[in-house]
């Protein structure tokens, strides 16, 4: 059984929603914390040196063909739709308060 209904008191029995155990518990889902883990690290990475092994592996490319079939969701991909749902840029990285402000959108918890 999932973590929050355990620490909930709550059995599968119950039939209780995870969206209502979440508003009960005051935790947000885990998708909106790993988004904003994701934007910060990348923040760090755009604002360190360009020598450093991050951006390095940032800009690596591999060589090779790739699998038939639909492609795998490459981290990049990901950070690109993160950085469009919250309406963040490259240069925003430049101002910590206004990247913070925009990427802290979960619950505190």
């Amino acid at each position: 059984r999932p973590l929050a209904q355990y620490v909930a008191g709550l059995t599968r029995l119950e039939h209780v929603m995870n969206e209502e155990v979440r508003k009960t518990l005051k935790v947000a889902p885990i998708t909106e914390k790993m988004r904003e883990s994701r934007l910060r690290w990348y923040e760090d990475v755009l604002r360190s040196n360009d020598t450093s092994m991050a951006e390095t592996a940032l800009e690596l490319n591999v060589e090779g063909r790739r699998p038939r079939g639909r492609p795998l969701t490459r981290w990049l991909d990901r950070l690109k739709d993160d950085m469009r749902l919250t309406k963040v840029t490259c240069r925003d990285a430049a101002d910590p308060m206004k990247w913070k402000n925009r990427c802290k959108q979960a619950a505190p918890t």
